[in-house]
């Protein structure tokens, strides 16, 4: 037997506080852009209305749980309609798998929630206590009663931004201005304020203290794009064949003035310092980098300040950094087979869910035969078949005309209903309800078919016109 040697040690590295430098240029406005337009989105969304007529809800989009029904402005989707959820699920998959195939984790950078709602308890962080350089500071200074009053408004103004988060989530789930006014009187369900502390719980802690852990170890994302991605994707990238060998400004210039190679980087850490995650991206892609492209803004200041050429750092392919190593010229390839097929991909799922919803019926009939009897033979010699229709109408309340075809000769009578119109029968059904009517088909002795023959119900808008037919069979009698 052989002796084996075990080397304990911890199973997680210790966190690394990361205090994120503030950050001027491009990327820096792209991301505040994005920030300012999806929160604005979210947070007053629900105070958008709708006009959909008397005894329906104002609010443009709603979850209405009591009645079944789904809200987005002139959409309404009913519970059996869920496969429209499911074409929305692809629609955001291809995009996600596109967005990656042309620029990697663009979601994680500019769109994921985490990111955006870390950004502002960062901006709200910075203007509390100061930028890097401060933070790094007071808490070295430890517990003075400067630094005790500052987080603590910090931390006040994080958990207003939480619970107000929370409170936006369950506006989308009833009509926002009444249980605003429910929730500041404490007459709204407990359910209401249930999920408002458990949402304002999770964004406290994973905006406020998780940050970069959540991308970094709880996120499964990162690994499914290193998996998906390829050569051709533009990922944010230190070009090292300008870079290195790094030196400070003033060694650089005497190494070129000798004639020497000499890196752009300065070794600034620039890069580094301003990382919401804390990675050296000259150290090479990672799982910890999320393309936001606040280094780039960094690096290109710097470059700028000690008149070097910018894009030290930039969007670049693995590709393109072996043809620099070759000394060949960039080539970009953006429109790829990968690409088109998940263009290809939304496009196809995209028209065929607008299709859908332009020319789905708001009316729909289903019809169920007795099956005991199947058939009742009448005193004449005639034959009887019972059913049982269900109507469902998805408008305003409405009459519909019932008349069946496929069978010559046939009379069809609805229980209880006296109206009728060109000789038929009319029901009525309420908006947004489904209505459940007991109906005859009935033939003559002379004219009862020898075998089963199969027929259709048809309903009939008296307003508008559309007719909706379910298929079903007339039994006539054993002969």
């Amino acid at each position: 037997m052989t002796d084996e040697t075990f080397i304990e040690g911890p199973l997680y590295e210790k966190r690394k506080k990361v205090y994120p430098q503030s950050v001027h240029g491009r990327f820096r406005r792209i991301k505040w852009t994005i920030l300012c337009i999806t929160l604005g989105v979210y947070y007053l969304l629900p105070f958008v209305r709708w006009n959909r007529g008397p005894g329906l809800p104002s609010q443009a989009v709603m979850v209405d749980f009591p009645n079944r029904r789904f809200y987005f402005f002139f959409i309404e989707l009913w519970p059996q309609e869920v496969y429209y959820f499911t074409g929305l699920l692809i629609l955001a998959a291809m995009a996600l798998f596109l967005m990656n195939a042309v620029a990697g984790r663009l979601w994680c950078g500019y769109l994921c929630p985490q990111t955006v709602w870390t950004d502002l308890f960062y901006a709200v962080e910075r203007w509390v206590e100061g930028d890097r350089r401060d933070r790094m500071l007071s808490d070295k200074r430890g517990w003075t009663f400067t630094h005790i009053r500052r987080v603590a408004l910090k931390h006040f103004l994080w958990i207003m931004i939480a619970w107000w988060t929370g409170g936006a989530w369950v506006l989308y789930f009833a009509d926002a201005p009444t249980l605003v006014c429910d929730l500041a009187t404490l007459q709204a369900p407990f359910v209401a304020y249930l999920w408002i502390g458990i949402l304002t719980a999770t964004t406290y802690m994973f905006a406020g203290h998780a940050r970069e852990q959540v991308c970094i170890y709880m996120c499964p994302w990162p690994r499914i794009q290193a998996a998906l991605t390829d050569e051709w994707a533009l990922n944010v990238t230190y070009r090292r064949d300008r870079g290195e060998p790094r030196m400070s400004v003033k060694k650089a210039e005497q190494a070129r003035a000798h004639g020497e190679v000499a890196g752009d980087c300065v070794d600034c850490h620039q890069c580094i310092n301003v990382c919401p995650t804390g990675v050296d991206i000259r150290n090479g892609i990672q799982l910890g980098c999320i393309q936001c492209g606040l280094c780039i803004d960094a690096c290109d200041t710097v470059m700028r300040e000690i008149g070097r050429p910018t894009t030290l750092i930039g969007y670049d392919t693995d590709i393109n950094a072996e043809r620099r190593r070759e000394g060949k010229p960039p080539v970009y390839r953006l429109i790829r087979a990968r690409t088109l097929i998940y263009a290809a991909i939304i496009l196809v799922v995209g028209g065929i869910m607008l299709y859908s919803l332009a020319t789905r019926s708001m009316l729909s009939v289903n019809v169920l035969h007795d099956r005991n009897p199947l058939f009742v033979q009448l005193a004449d010699g005639g034959i009887r078949n019972n059913y049982t229709v269900h109507i469902l109408n998805k408008g305003a309340e409405r009459s519909f005309a019932l008349d069946v075809s496929g069978l010559p000769g046939a009379t069809l009578r609805v229980i209880g209903a006296d109206r009728q119109t060109d000789g038929k029968p009319v029901v009525e059904v309420g908006r947004d309800q489904t209505g459940e009517f007991r109906i005859s088909v009935q033939v003559d002795r002379a004219v009862v078919p020898e075998m089963t023959v199969d027929i259709a119900i048809e309903v009939t808008d008296l307003v508008s016109g559309k007719t909706a037919r379910a298929s079903d069979h007339f039994v006539p009698a054993s002969r």
